[in-house]
């Protein structure tokens, strides 16, 4: 989850569950999806025909529908406050399709680049032109202009096809845009029919931000270049987004009230949504997500889905649910889901004993604090005093010393801080799972392997004395990169034959742009303030999914999203600098498909991928068929009113294979796929397959050759599973291999991962 003082960094939108409209006697905010095709010739637009339904209702107290808004792109429909009266007399209009009450919720880089393996010189940076023009929609909590993430040095003119605005507000003014900020817009409309007052010291009722967390992530994904900038001394170096040249443009759709936490209520997210596609972004990122309802009713899928087929690339963030299974959030197929993983820099403090041991442990502490020589105080023979448990230490006993705790699993600094000591040092094996908000007190966390180091000489030393140097920065720390323990994992509730997540991105501590008038680091009973922020969540990864994707299009302008994604899908890596596999940080042992989905983002490979599996929005249409979705439910997706189920079919055209267990340990399928290849020149790849016990796969034909760039080729995989009384690695993954396509006398290499899941029961 995500970690500052005020909010979860995943933007988890809880829905409010649909009611019969006749139940609903209450004045209320609605989202209303029409049937275009049935609009009377007398109205010029559709916007006057949903005003004319909505000025030619009634009710008994005598109050008019509100409109809100009106949608042009991300649906057909509009929004309104409705009486239950209104909704009786809605219903039986022609057009109307389905109406669902607006849904609210809460709140769910110096170095990633270079651990991404971003070069000035060569690779994606230069051949994707850094992004450059590329125009990258954020849909969050605003942005903070004045961030030098969002300075316009050295950019040329806004693109000609840019259609969007800088809204003026409070304390916000058109003039704070610039050739990197093109754009910046708020949507309340939702949150103010709620009877929320947005206003100040609870938030802007504008494009500014008072959370922190849109600034972070904008600057994330194509944040400008700021030397020296640090976390209170941490991480220190050069801040640069993924695509440093592409144009960012803001969508305000969450705020913080007086009288609730961190919302969004859908009928913005849809309007922010719908502007961003007026507007003409290429991109679009969004690190929220609505409870994964079915997708008619899920605001992010429709959304995404009218994104799609005009070729805008969505990516969002997986959510925060981990580290069980099932809890995939954006998991419908035209979205590209991004998990979260750990990278090779930690934080930590020096620990030097009086006998000369030197040890390194955990610490985030924001002060630049230097201890020398002071005393070390253990509770040895009090296991009480020895845990530090709540209410056992003395003040006076450990006044001025340094107090050391040999947790015997967890840890808990609130002893220390309630007696006032100097410092601690905490022997526990939980500090890969320390957040830098935890270190409001100067401690240091150690393993317990360290901590019996320190207990050992405590205890036979007569005068023990330590010093700790805080504030280091260590780069190359390994494992990395590792599962974030709160990333959430498949298989997806409402699509289960798809896997998610799609691919793990850096999600863990990111170095980003902050709002400087909020206190984020806490530190006794204050909060310090910082221009930039280390923040944690799947909100962190979407932003770098979505820089790399600029970059892809930026050099590929030809490429749909589906093929972006399969651009970096198949050419995601799998072992982390040890050259061992990508581990699960919370059980530290190997993760597996469910996890990181095609394995770890690598931007410099995804720019030549030689093959990649596309999609076209035919094929999603199947799909919804084949899930048994209702003629009404489709409509409402896809803003079509003529299509055909004819071909309704689960097996899309993914670049990830998903066999479903269902109360059985054995099953077999067979996919169809095919394979386009996007290089120039002629080739021939071999098809090889690693299979683990209980999995036998086929491929047919195993050869596959191409006559030149975009020629096609289709293979059949036949896959048979028997797990037999095989112990699975938990209760929803049963066995996972690997179908890799290898260029003869090249060097492309395209690998989909092969999953067997236990699946959730799918509701239609």
């Amino acid at each position: 989850m995500e970690f500052t003082p005020y909010m979860l960094l995943f933007l988890f939108l809880v829905i409010s569950s649909a009611i019969p409209t006749s139940l609903a006697r209450d004045r209320g905010t609605y989202v209303i999806h029409m049937d275009k095709s049935a609009m009377p010739m007398t109205f010029s637009s559709h916007h006057d025909w949903y005003i004319s339904t909505l000025s030619s209702m009634s009710s008994s107290d005598g109050i008019l529908p509100t409109h809100l808004y009106t949608y042009n792109h991300v649906l057909d429909g509009f929004s309104a406050v409705l009486s239950g009266e209104h909704l009786d007399q809605l219903e039986k209009m022609t057009g109307h399709l389905a109406t669902y009450p607006d849904s609210y919720g809460k709140l769910h880089t110096t170095h990633t680049p270079k651990f991404l393996g971003l070069n000035k010189n060569s690779g994606s940076w230069p051949e994707g032109k850094f992004g450059d023009d590329m125009i990258i929609g954020i849909l969050d909590s605003g942005v903070w202009p004045e961030s030098e993430s969002f300075q316009d040095k050295g950019m040329g003119p806004v693109p000609e096809r840019w259609r969007g605005a800088c809204e003026s507000g409070v304390e916000f003014n058109s003039s704070y845009c610039n050739r990197k900020l093109i754009g910046a817009r708020s949507f309340s409309k939702g949150m103010k029919q709620r009877g929320l007052n947005i206003t100040l010291p609870d938030d802007y009722d504008s494009p500014r931000d008072f959370l922190g967390h849109g600034t972070h992530t904008s600057s994330t994904a194509a944040g400008s270049p700021v030397r020296d900038a640090d976390y209170f001394g941490y991480a220190k170096g050069t801040a640069s987004g993924i695509a440093p040249k592409a144009r960012l443009a803001m969508y305000k759709v969450f705020f913080f009230t007086d009288m609730y936490d961190p919302e969004a209520a859908a009928s913005d997210v849809f309007a922010g949504m719908d502007q961003a596609m007026a507007d003409g972004v290429d991109l679009m990122s969004l690190s929220l997500g609505f409870f994964e309802t079915t997708f008619e009713q899920n605001p992010i899928a429709v959304g995404a889905f009218a994104a799609m087929e005009k070729g805008i690339f969505v990516a969002c963030s997986a959510g925060n649910g981990g580290p069980h299974g099932y809890t995939i959030f954006n998991g419908a197929p035209w979205i590209t889901t991004i998990g979260a993983g750990t990278i090779d820099r930690d934080y930590a403090a020096d620990v030097t004993l009086g006998n000369g041991i030197k040890i390194r442990g955990k610490s985030v502490f924001p002060e630049d604090l230097f201890i020398s020589n002071v005393t070390l105080y253990f509770g040895h023979g009090n296991e009480s005093k020895a845990f530090c448990d709540s209410n056992s230490l003395d003040a006076q006993e450990v006044a001025g010393k340094i107090v050391f705790c040999d947790f015997p699993s967890d840890y808990d600094q609130d002893e220390v801080e309630r007696v006032g000591a100097a410092a601690a040092i905490f022997s526990t094996d939980s500090q890969i799972f320390l957040k830098p908000r935890d270190f409001y007190i100067p401690f240091v966390a150690v393993s317990h392997k360290d901590g019996n180091l320190v207990k050992d000489y405590i205890i036979k030393s007569e005068n023990p004395v330590v010093d700790i140097k805080f504030q280091k920065t260590v780069l190359g720390a390994k494992p990395a990169p590792q599962v974030a323990w709160f990333s959430s994992r498949g298989p997806g509730r409402r699509a289960p034959m798809i896997l998610k997540p799609d691919i793990l991105a850096p999600g863990v501590d990111i170095l980003a742009a902050w709002v400087p008038n909020r206190g984020f680091a806490p530190i006794q009973d204050d909060y310090l303030l910082t221009d930039y922020a280390l923040l944690s969540g799947t909100s962190m990864a979407s932003p770098h999914a979505i820089g790399v994707a600029a970059l892809l299009k930026s050099a590929h302008p030809d490429w749909s999203p589906a093929a972006i994604r399969s651009a970096m899908m198949t050419t995601a890596y799998l072992q982390d600098n040890t050259q061992g596999p990508i581990m699960d940080m919370t059980t530290g042992v190997a993760g597996t498909p469910l996890d990181f989905g095609a394995g770890h983002i690598n931007p410099n490979m995804a720019m030549d991928p030689g093959l990649i599996y596309d999609i076209e929005a035919q094929d999603y249409i199947n799909f919804l068929c084949g899930l048994n979705y209702t003629s009404k439910q489709i409509k409402i997706i896809t803003r079509r009113s003529k299509f055909s189920c004819d071909q309704a079919n689960l097996d899309l055209n993914y670049p990830s294979f998903m066999v479903l267990l269902n109360n059985t340990n054995t099953t077999s399928y067979t996919f169809k796929r095919v394979l386009t290849n996007v290089e120039n020149t002629n080739s021939v790849y071999h098809a090889s397959v690693k299979q683990p016990s209980g999995m036998k796969v086929s491929v047919q034909p195993s050869v596959v050759s191409f006559a030149g760039k975009y020629s096609k080729a289709e293979f059949k995989m036949m896959v048979e599973i028997n797990l037999g009384d095989v112990r699975t690695q938990s209760d929803y993954i049963g066995n996972f291999g690997y179908l890799t396509w290898w260029e003869a006398n090249g060097k492309h290499i395209v690998r989909s991962p092969i999953v067997a899941a236990i699946a959730p029961i799918i509701r239609t």
